[in-house]
């Protein structure tokens, strides 16, 4: 699991509101991206369900999702968002890196663009 920080910009669905732009920590060992519901609910982000995630500390715990516009490194896609606690540190997770072909080296943890999907 590589841990870096990165600028990303998260948006609702229609670029109807104005986005969240924050450092989030990029987190490839966390499959979704989880950014403090408060923040998602002023973007416009609307919850379309529930499901249990495991939690760093290997429990499960019930978060409300929806899905949003996250833009980073010039690179922009859609991906599910986790509504956090109000505490939550915004979280870049493996998903949204994937889909824009964004791999971590694992041998200097740096984050680098792959020109094809695999």
């Amino acid at each position: 699991m590589v841990l870096a920080k990165i600028t990303v910009t998260v948006q609702n669905l229609m670029k109807s509101k104005n986005g969240y732009e924050s450092e989030f920590l990029v987190d490839t060992g966390s499959i979704d991206c989880m950014v403090p519901a408060i923040v998602l609910r002023n973007a416009g982000i609307k919850h379309e369900g529930k499901r249990a995630y495991e939690l760093a500390n290997g429990k499960p715990e019930e978060w409300e999702y929806g899905f949003a516009r996250i833009s980073f490194l010039g690179l922009e896609t859609v991906a599910q968002i986790i509504f956090g606690s109000e505490k939550a540190e915004p979280i870049l997770g493996a998903v949204a890196l994937k889909n824009v072909n964004i791999r971590v080296d694992p041998a200097t943890g740096t984050l680098k663009s792959y020109p094809a999907s695999s």
